[in-house]
């Protein structure tokens, strides 16, 4: 009995020192050695409760907008105000809030539920935080100082251009907006990398948690739905600034391109913030339910319909602006089909709910309020996909009702369902005394008091976005309901957050899984250590945790993968997409400022451009890219590794030294995005030949053979020689390799010398928008020309370095990966440019 106590004690005691020292290398220092944190854990959280400060002044904004609409002729609000404070609600609302908030529950949950130590990119996650929390707080000061956006959360043109808002008002929003989207596309790109690559061992793509489904799905529609915001929004920035005619009807341009490019984002945008919530509620709904979910494959298979459907839909925005006939009933059929695959989620839910047990805990309360909520959102939607219904009701109190049924009861509620299931294991607490019931109440029967009856105004013709109106119009009692009932909401909120934070204070500790879930975030301790694992699991089914429950304690004595530190790396496994075969140990950088200092520097170049210090933000873009190429001394290594053990009498190589490391994947999704990016400026030079009025321009691009031959030629070249860096002939020679890269960098500065001489011969790009979109989309190439260039050196310096061999090649794959690319861009845009002319029948 003795020599198992000894055993016991002896076991306890090496635990302990394994633990120790996995925080010792994992751990972020206090004090303001957590501005250096890139832990997904401490990134998680900052992303969480910035959104739900900004959540809190969103709703703000929103109870001034009713108190102003409560009575006729009401002079609470004078309209320019009232027009930054509408703006700046919605503009809050769906950018710095509902986004953010699912990318903080992302990244804090992921690597836990996926059985991973972090996110694949922390320094990429900790740079995206400070450009959402420095892009959100440039609205904030602008607001503060009289100077918010007022032209809608849309900036529709030609109200947001120059002319007709000749403050710095739009710039802000263009700016502040364009920055917070970094954060989004880095969230994208970190996402999909993640659940691609850092699984836990075992667990193949039908074997992950639901709710990892839909971030995934969610992830790949921003990388392809954000672009062409991002790019609107260059274009109207350049607009404003530099008089380039885009969307001036009167120089050759169209406002309804600002539209297309807009709600290109905008509708996916809906269903960006839909399906996390979603997501959420597969995954709380079935533990309460305590039967495992219903229709696991017909769930992602509707996610992924639900996905590819929500990009066909942009235009049922736009059916008042006079598009054909035949579009109109295109665009309403794909609108009301999206409904399908909706349906199949929520039946699946209804029938899990019907075949379990279900338990009417305070998240199920939330749950059941989405299930009212959204489903009335979904029936209105349908209702305005039908082209006749939507023209009477088009920019009207329905549409206004209708949003806010899908959004708040499509991510609010799951939200709220979310906050009460996964706080246990933020805090390590449960609550003594619960406000949530009473919070649910106010907020569900304040929510359908004001937005029912909007529904009501509405087609009784009340319109958006105006500040006051008379008695004689009816609607007065009616206004003054639904501002009660705002504020009764408001209380409700209020109520909820008073519930969160006497949770956090002043809740009593509980057991480390109080739902008796059978997911991965569960194994860890409550709260969790920064390394979530002791060592990480193999996974053979999708409830891990219910079918293993000696699970937890296992993996705390560190038996399992990884149970051990090695030279004080950072390690955590990577696995094979499809099967989730264990393929790599993936080693992830420390803690570190340089996030923190690059946003800083990002920042400087956005604001340099909102005040029009134009030598500033030129300087500041050489600044950015040296801050890059900062964080790369730390990363990759210096001699080749080989197998190395990672217990369970396995083992395997460094990501350096893998076929198929997570930052191979990173530069291709970053692609995808860019090319996106591409399409739409494409897409726009496109639309306006086609429809814009003005065409043909009074003047084309003159023919300039030496710029197209360098141009062309370099550019194939440099992909030619960068791919050639990378075979097995080459790489195992450093001359050989090194003088392949210098080739490259020779073929991409000929290229550049070439776009150079085509930018030279276009036209007066102020005078016509052919011109300034030929300039735009030659700059465009150019750029990536540039880029090229730094990849190609960077190929060479870490060549010389010693971080490349034939076994480490990830370097000059990344950057053959580019280098292709730019090359097809090049040639792409002197099709563009030189084809589309003669394909259009234009004149020389």
């Amino acid at each position: 009995m003795s020599e198992s106590r000894q055993d016991t004690a002896a076991a306890t005691s090496s635990a302990i020192r394994l633990h120790k020292q996995l925080e010792a290398v994992w751990g972020t220092p206090p004090g303001w050695g957590r501005l250096s944190a890139v832990n997904h854990s401490i990134v998680g959280r900052r992303f969480i409760f910035t959104a739900f400060v900004f959540f809190g002044i969103g709703g703000v904004l929103a109870m001034l907008i009713r108190a102003q609409l409560a009575t006729p002729r009401s002079a609470f609000l004078e309209p320019g105000l009232y027009n930054q404070i509408f703006t700046m609600h919605g503009t809050v609302m769906m950018f710095l809030f509902a986004i953010p908030m699912f990318e903080g529950l992302a990244i804090y949950l992921l690597p836990k539920m996926l059985g991973a130590r972090d996110m694949a990119f922390p320094r990429l996650g900790a740079y995206g935080y400070w450009c959402y929390l420095f892009g959100g707080s440039i609205l904030l000061v602008a607001m503060a100082l009289g100077l918010a956006p007022d032209g809608g959360w849309f900036m529709y043109t030609p109200l947001s251009s120059k002319a007709y808002t000749p403050g710095i008002n739009a710039d802000i929003w263009l700016i502040g907006i364009t920055f917070v989207e970094i954060s989004a596309l880095s969230a994208a790109v970190e996402i999909i990398a993640t659940i691609l690559k850092m699984r836990a061992p075992g667990m193949s793509l039908d074997k992950m948690p639901l709710l990892a489904w839909y971030l995934l799905v969610t992830a790949f529609m921003m990388l392809f739905g954000f672009p062409p915001l991002i790019l609107g929004s260059v274009l109207l920035e350049v607009e404003r600034a530099f008089d380039l005619p885009f969307f001036d009807a009167a120089r050759g341009g169209d406002s309804l391109l600002w539209q297309h490019l807009f709600w290109l984002f905008g509708h996916p945008e809906v269903y960006i913030i839909f399906l996390p919530a979603a997501g959420m509620v597969s995954t709380i709904l079935p533990v309460l339910a305590r039967r495992e979910i219903l229709g696991y494959i017909w769930i992602v298979v509707s996610i992924v319909a639900l996905a590819f459907l929500s990009f066909g839909l942009w235009v049922h925005h736009m059916f008042t602006v006079g598009i054909p006939h035949l579009a109109l009933a295109f665009f309403s059929a794909a609108s009301t089909a999206v409904a399908v695959p909706t349906a199949v989620q929520i039946f699946a839910w209804i029938g899990t709910l019907a075949a379990g047990r279900p338990q009417l805990k305070l998240p199920m309360l939330y749950l059941l309020g989405f299930f009212s909520v959204f489903v009335i959102g979904g029936l209105t939607g349908v209702m305005l996909a039908i082209v006749p219904f939507n023209w009477q009701v088009h920019d009207t109190h329905f549409v206004v009702a209708h949003l806010h049924y899908v959004l708040v009861g499509g991510f609010i509620f799951p939200m709220l369902a979310a906050a009460y299931y996964w706080l246990p294991h933020f805090t390590g607490r449960v609550p003594r005394h619960s406000l949530g019931v009473p919070a649910f109440w106010l907020i569900i029967v304040g929510f359908n008091l004001t937005f029912l009856i909007m529904h009501w105004t509405g087609l009784l013709g009340m319109p958006r976005r105006i500040s006051t109106y008379g008695a004689e119009t009816g609607w007065e009692w009616l206004n003054l309901v639904s501002s009660i009932g705002g504020f009764v909401m408001a209380i409700g909120f209020a109520l909820f957050t008073v519930d969160v934070l006497m949770h956090w204070l002043h809740g009593k500790r509980g057991p480390r899984n109080p739902w008796s879930a059978g997911t991965l975030e569960w194994v860890t301790p409550t709260p969790p250590p920064s390394y979530n694992f002791g060592a990480l699991p193999d996974v053979a089914t999708r409830s891990p945790l219910a079918d293993q429950p000696g699970l937890a304690s296992r993996l705390a004595r560190g038996d399992g993968y990884l149970g051990f530190v090695r030279n004080g790396w950072l390690e955590t496994l990577g696995v094979d997409v499809m099967s989730g075969r264990l393929e790599q140990i993936v080693r992830l950088p420390n803690r570190t400022m340089l996030p923190l200092i690059t946003a800083l520097v990002t920042g400087v170049f956005f604001v340099a451009v909102l005040f029009k210090l134009y030598w500033l933000a030129v300087l500041a873009l050489p600044a950015i890219a040296a801050m890059f190429l900062a964080w790369t001394p730390v990363s990759g290594e210096r001699s080749d590794q080989g197998p190395l053990p990672i217990g369970n009498g396995a083992s395997a190589v460094l990501h350096s030294e893998a076929t198929s490391p997570p930052s191979l994947w990173a530069m291709g999704l970053t692609l995808a995005a860019d090319a996106t990016a591409y399409a739409s400026l494409a897409f726009g030079l496109l639309f306006l030949w086609v429809v814009a009025p003005n065409w043909p321009p009074p003047a084309l691009l003159a023919w300039a053979p030496v710029g197209v031959a360098l141009t062309a030629g370099g550019a194939i070249l440099a992909a030619i020689a960068s791919f050639a860096a990378t075979t097995r002939r080459v790489i195992g020679s450093g001359p050989r390799r090194e003088g392949a890269l210098a080739v490259a960098v020779i073929g991409f500065g000929a290229a550049l010398v070439g776009m150079t001489l085509l930018v030279a011969v276009v036209p007066d790009p102020t005078r016509h928008a052919y011109a300034a979109a030929t300039l735009v989309i030659l700059l465009y190439a150019g750029l990536h020309v540039a880029i090229g260039v730094i990849f190609a050196s960077f190929g060479i310096w870490r060549s010389r370095t010693g971080y490349i061999s034939a076994r480490r090649s990830v370097d000059l794959r990344i950057g053959a990966l580019w280098s292709s690319y730019t090359a097809a861009l090049a040639v792409g845009t002197l099709l563009i440019v030189y084809g589309l002319p003669l394909v259009m029948g234009a004149p020389r």
